[in-house]
């Protein structure tokens, strides 16, 4: 599509519920729409408010100001031409005008877990006065929490003349995996009243999510149509639907004069539960809202750079222009936090943080626009996502709550949307459930929480030594961690194509292992903590910190195996025939980054070498080396082929924060082999502007793909940015 910018924005409320599309306005996804409300927070979402399609006339002539793409390829209308500017913060912005006249348009969604303070506030465990007023604590979750799913919309005209804005309503009622279509089966009722119009779809005379649009000016005109056939580009790369029909209820008719502003609210509801009133300051509040809550969680101080303000609300002010591209500040690595860039990071950090309605807490979404949480990848990111930015409430939250989740040893890998048992296809999700655990008590020294904790760090280590699920057990020959099932992906290189793992790893993964070995360690230093606090028999606590610290040792010996001399590398598993998997990935690296490394200076140094080589881009780490026969160098085309692309040479940013780690070890005072600067014009002006993408081609130029903001992704650049 030519001349169409569509890198994305995306907003988010946490709850799960999103809004996102693209600079240019076209809506190039099915995750493309203003209002995705998670109805079950966070799952649920389903697409209730697509867009306004608007134009403006004045003096007689009329400028549409959309953009679609048809079934047929065309572009119409071609809005994008008359697109002068577009900005992400505070909000993001469009400035659409000509020579005579300006239009510019606002979006904001607003926090949706009302009256609950806590973690989403960043309070701490001395406990404060959160939002209702109420007194809470900082770990504790909330049955009783009360949500919001909205979206605000502010247009701003100024011209020389009054103008005619004619906003036209899309709406939908569809999971945000699909498409819609219309038929006769999908009608869509709806109530108008005085500035505000109520909104539900019925469907084979079943009654769909209740919703409301509200105004503070304009005439409301039903008009009950069907725009059929949109074209969803991104769709038609991946292999997917990429035909959406939206529904019209109406249009509404607003006359401004020069300086005149109106605001709209779509809000999920009867508008007669709806307290206060839409007025001009609505949208405003609702920035410095978000702007204040930010504040409260990262301590930004008031009117730092780049969080925006009343004025620059107002009056279209904006801090950063990212539609030219503008170059990042020449900086060193250690000195990006002085600059707005680590405020965005952080911002960029907290919409992961959503509140799951069935656990009645805290969890971390894995990524936009698909991904659901999933534990291993919120396990690995809350270093980032809270330990970095003293969230320590969040972090103790998150971890307790996996904590309690865990069954047969294993933490649980997805929650259910639904009552229901989580999932449990996880063998390192209980390993870095303890890794993480040990980061969390070395920031905190939160020694009360370790004892709490400790019953489940043990049941962990009983069903690894005594076996569990899916044939995981230590072999009593070496102390190293084996499973075995078939048709099912247990690591994080999890893709599997009908019953057949792309990379099914049985045996003994090298990071497993090297995660093993870490979480004995931390076990034996816990138990010896323990037995000093007089926590059960200190007797019995001292003979167990020297049985894990025995095993630990015994682990690292046995990690030797996994020692290639020829090739100055690590095996990437031990089969369960005993062989070795020769390939170049990097889980080796991943086995130095750890707390507790069980290798040798000269095999990490060595390791290491290969992997910049081999594996290292300016965005991450690779997933296997491209000299290898099974290497797959771009990620691209129908399911299958990405799927099975997905980690044989796919880029994956997440990986660079195990690189760094391994690489401070023991390369201490050598220079980081790595430029952040493509990574960091990445995060601001490519792909979802503000945000990091899950994964990279593997071939150069290293193209962004998969989801277009990642958890861990964004988390690692956070551990170590600063």
């Amino acid at each position: 599509m030519p001349d169409l910018d569509t890198r994305e924005w995306l907003l988010t409320n946490g709850l799960g519920s999103f809004a996102s599309g693209t600079v240019s306005d076209v809506r190039t996804r099915t995750y493309h729409g203003w209002l995705f409300a998670a109805t079950n927070p966070p799952s649920g979402r389903t697409l209730l408010f697509s867009h306004l399609e608007a134009s403006l006339e004045i003096l007689g002539s009329v400028v549409a100001l959309g953009t679609n793409v048809w079934g047929n390829g065309e572009i119409e209308p071609t809005g994008y031409e008359q697109l002068r500017r577009f900005d992400i913060n505070p909000v993001p912005k469009w400035t659409w005008g000509q020579n005579n006249w300006q239009l510019t348009r606002q979006l904001v969604m607003p926090y949706g877990l009302v009256g609950t303070g806590g973690w989403g506030l960043g309070i701490g465990d001395e406990g404060t006065k959160g939002q209702g007023g109420k007194e809470t604590r900082g770990d504790k979750q909330w049955p009783n929490a009360q949500f919001c799913h909205q979206i605000l919309i502010q247009y701003r005209y100024e011209g020389s003349e009054t103008a005619i804005l004619r906003l036209r309503l899309l709406i939908a009622e569809r999971d945000f995996h699909h498409q819609q279509t219309a038929s006769q089966e999908l009608e869509f009722s709806q109530l108008p009243g005085q500035q505000q119009v109520c909104l539900q779809a019925i469907n084979s005379g079943r009654f769909g999510i209740p919703w409301h649009l509200r105004w503070t000016q304009g005439n409301y005109q039903p008009d009950a149509v069907w725009y059929w056939d949109y074209r969803l580009s991104e769709e038609t790369k991946r292999g997917l639907g990429d035909k959406e029909d939206l529904h019209s209820p109406g249009y509404l008719i607003v006359t401004l004069q020069p300086g005149d502003t109106v605001t709209l609210e779509a809000r999920v509801g009867f508008p007669d539960s709806v307290p206060g009133v839409l007025t001009l300051k609505t949208f405003v509040e609702a920035v410095e809202a978000e702007q204040e809550r930010l504040s409260q969680i990262f301590g930004w101080r008031e009117g730092a750079e780049g969080q925006g303000s009343r004025e620059a609300v107002e009056q279209g002010r904006s801090y950063n222009n990212f539609f030219p591209s503008a170059p990042l500040p020449l900086c060193t690595s250690a000195s990006y936090a002085q600059f707005p860039i680590w405020q965005q990071l952080l911002k960029a950090s907290d919409q992961f943080i959503v509140y799951r309605a069935s656990i009645a807490g805290p969890t971390v979404i894995a990524g936009y626009h698909w991904f659901n949480d999933w534990g291993r990848d919120t396990l690995i990111a809350l270093p980032g996502l809270a330990l970095v930015p003293q969230r320590f409430d969040l972090a103790k939250a998150v971890l307790r709550t996996f904590g309690h989740y865990c069954r047969h040893g294993l933490i649980a890998n997805a929650f259910p949307d639904l009552n229901g048992e989580p999932i449990y296809n996880s063998i390192d999700a209980a390993l870095w459930w303890i890794e993480t655990l040990g980061l969390y008590l070395e920031a905190t020294q939160d020694w009360d929480f370790l004892a709490e904790q400790f019953p489940v760090v043990q049941q962990i280590y009983k069903a690894f030594v005594g076996g569990t699920h899916f044939n995981i057990q230590v072999d009593a020959t070496d102390g190293l961690v084996s499973w075995d099932a078939r048709g099912v992906a247990l690591t994080w290189m999890d893709v599997v194509i009908g019953a057949h793992p792309v990379t099914p790893r049985y045996g003994k993964p090298v990071e497993i292992n090297a995660l093993w070995y870490s979480a004995l360690c931390w076990l034996s230093q816990w138990a010896e903590r323990l037995s000093q606090m007089e926590y059960g028999s200190p007797v019995r606590l001292t003979k167990q910190a020297q049985r894990y610290a025995n095993q630990a040792q015994h682990v690292k010996t046995s990690l030797q195996k996994f020692w290639n001399p020829q090739l100055g590398y690590l095996y990437d598993t031990i089969e369960p025939d005993d062989r070795r998997n020769f390939q170049i990935r990097p889980n080796a690296v991943l086995a130095l980054s750890l707390h507790h490394c069980g290798f040798s200076e000269q095999q990490g140094c060595q390791i290491l070498d290969l992997a910049t080589t081999s594996l290292l881009t300016p965005y991450g780490l690779r997933s296997l080396d491209p000299g290898d026969r099974e290497y797959k160098g771009k990620y691209e085309g129908n399911q299958q082929q990405r799927d099975r692309a997905y980690h044989q040479g796919t880029v994956w940013t997440w990986l660079i924060g195990p690189y760094i780690r391994a690489w401070q070890r023991f390369y201490p005072q050598q220079a980081l082999p790595f430029d952040w600067q493509p990574l960091l014009d990445h995060f601001l002006f490519d792909a979802c502007l503000g945000s990091i993408s899950e994964i990279f081609d593997g071939d150069s130029p290293h193209t962004p793909r998969g989801a277009i903001a990642q958890a861990w992704s964004v988390a690692e650049v956070i551990r170590h940015i600063k």
